[in-house]
């Protein structure tokens, strides 16, 4: 949950502050005038998910109370993963693929969390 956050927060706030720098990066063709708006509304939501997973990173994830969560996460980035995948596979954008890669391993570890019982471990005496 840690890593998540980090890393939706930091996209989040790349996406928030630099529209404009990301919209020259990844365009070819002309933007309209909505697009850095539309661009820091994605922030948003990347912010947004960042703090969920940070207020709920010491809960058990996967359990009945924060399985909403594991399941926004899993469906994120696995969704994102193929997204940036065929994005890799039909593009000339080749530095794609550092970010599907990530996607994926978050993918597969919220799938792992999300389809797996939850054990809490027992405390130490």
């Amino acid at each position: 949950m840690t890593w998540s956050a980090i890393l939706m927060g930091g996209i989040g706030i790349v996406c928030s502050f630099l529209p404009q720098e990301i919209l020259q990066y990844f365009s070819r063709g002309s933007t309209t005038a909505l697009d850095p708006l539309i661009i820091q509304i994605l922030g948003a939501l990347y912010f947004a998910s960042a703090m969920i997973n940070w207020t709920a990173k010491a809960n058990l994830i996967g359990g009945i109370y924060a399985r909403p969560i594991a399941v926004g996460n899993f469906t994120h980035f696995a969704v994102g993963a193929f997204a940036l995948g065929k994005g890799y596979l039909h593009s000339q954008y080749h530095t794609i693929l550092v970010p599907a890669l990530i996607y994926g391993i978050f993918a597969v570890v919220f799938g792992i969390i999300l389809f797996s019982h939850p054990i809490k471990s027992k405390p130490q005496i």
